[in-house]
């Protein structure tokens, strides 16, 4: 199919994320149409993309576009659904962004409405570096999906995956910066204080990660002998709590998310 409008219902994080992206293609002249329940989200997008569509307190307009991303959190969506049904064109494509909601829970949802994909996506997608998990319901023909996937194309990569494997990237792709980031950053702050320009360090850090993250899936070494490569472990005695706090938290929100 050919894709003419983009609706996004829910103005947040991952929609500005999806707009920067798909913007970068060169020749995309596509309307889009954002609709949220919040005047400041919307503010916010409208200062960012002078000339997208803005609607407060309405679905109904992004739902009547040939491509409707649900861009809501799991809790906001149950009561959504049956509220844009009758709005979805027959053959545009319905593409929920959440956790948990499976195709089965949204066509339900959707009274029966079943040209759904599902899509975990994550934040490097805002400069084309997104690892975007996906999975297509059996109703979209190939030319759909591929229409879908040139869309998205300048977001980043979008490899399709079994649909029961999705909140296990929401764990790990889509979270996982969070975990870290923070992280890299502390480490900055103190190569900086250490002397390192800011140039610098950011050089440094982005090296020692891609290298060490080679190391971890192309030499072959096994974990305790990577870390046997460094003799050195400044905080080494925090990692046994590091590991508890990983386990236990991303266990129990995974737990959460497949219920």
């Amino acid at each position: 199919m050919e894709i003419k409008s983009v609706g996004f219902i829910g103005g947040g994080r991952i929609t500005q994320i999806l707009i920067e992206g798909m913007k970068r293609s060169e020749g995309l002249s596509v309307p889009f149409v954002v609709s949220d329940t919040n005047q400041s989200a919307l503010d916010a997008l409208k200062s960012r993309f002078p000339d997208i569509t803005l609607h407060l307190n309405d679905n109904a307009a992004p739902a009547m576009c040939d491509l409707v991303f649900l861009a809501l959190h799991p809790p906001a969506i149950g009561g959504v659904l049956p509220n844009i049904a009758s709005f979805l064109k027959p053959q545009g494509i319905f593409v929920s962004l959440a956790p948990k909601f499976t195709i089965a829970k949204l066509t339900q949802g959707l009274n029966g409405y079943s040209r759904i994909t599902r899509i975990i996506p994550n934040a490097p997608s805002l400069i084309g570096y997104g690892f975007n998990p996906i999975a297509f319901s059996e109703t979209l023909s190939d030319s759909d999906r591929q229409s879908l996937i040139s869309l998205l194309a300048p977001l980043g990569e979008f490899p399709e995956t079994p649909e029961n494997l999705l909140e296990a990237y929401a764990i790990v792709t889509a979270m996982g910066p969070t975990y870290f980031w923070f992280q890299w950053s502390q480490l900055k702050a103190l190569a900086m204080e250490f002397g390192l320009s800011e140039r610098e360090a950011n050089v440094g850090i982005y090296k020692m990660l891609g290298g060490a993250l080679e190391t971890m899936f192309s030499s072959g070494l096994t974990e305790a002998q990577m870390l046997d490569l460094i003799p050195l472990k400044p905080i080494g005695e925090e990692e046994p709590a590091i590991r508890g706090i990983l386990k236990s938290k991303l266990t129990a929100l995974y737990e959460k998310l497949k219920i």
